[in-house]
């Protein structure tokens, strides 16, 4: 299905609401990214809770404004992945450690527990998981501030 082949809107409960082309209604659809490191805005598919695919989405800027901000609201809402704009600071080179960073959602700090908590993802993206399973993203470590990268070469 086409991204331009449904409406998508919110019932009085909050749920979001996928009427079909052919007009048939699907209550309490969920937009869920099938690249979400690698292309967050591209391949959506709006399913239902039992998993059943109901709707996708090719390119989300292809959307009219009134969809697509629906669909990251809710994406948003359900998806908590900070991405890391810069360490600041780690509290020892050997782990566990803290690392003290900045991110797309505030300043924070986690402890990591070891060095196989940083996983590549792709080329150029690094996933940190923190103690407590959080998953933070670096997209491009090529790209990062200097300071980020030296200490990311301590680890890698």
């Amino acid at each position: 299905m086409a991204s331009t082949q449904f409406q998508l809107s919110r019932n009085s409960f909050g749920k979001l609401v996928l009427t079909t082309h052919e007009g048939e209604v699907h209550e309490g659809v969920s937009p869920v990214r099938a690249f979400p490191i690698q292309s967050p805005d591209k391949g959506i598919s709006m399913v239902l809770g039992d998993g059943k695919e109901v709707g996708w989405i090719d390119d989300i800027a292809g959307l009219p404004l009134q969809v697509r901000e629906l669909v990251m609201d809710e994406l948003e809402g359900r998806e908590f992945m900070p991405e890391i704009l810069s360490v600041k600071d780690v509290s020892s080179f050997a782990t566990p450690c803290t690392w003290y960073v900045a991110t797309d959602r505030g300043d924070t700090e986690f402890t990591l527990k070891g060095e196989e908590d940083i996983r590549r993802i792709g080329a150029t993206s690094l996933l940190v998981s923190d103690n407590h399973g959080i998953n933070f993203l670096i997209r491009d470590m090529y790209t990062i501030d200097k300071k980020t990268r030296l200490i990311l070469d301590r680890f890698l």
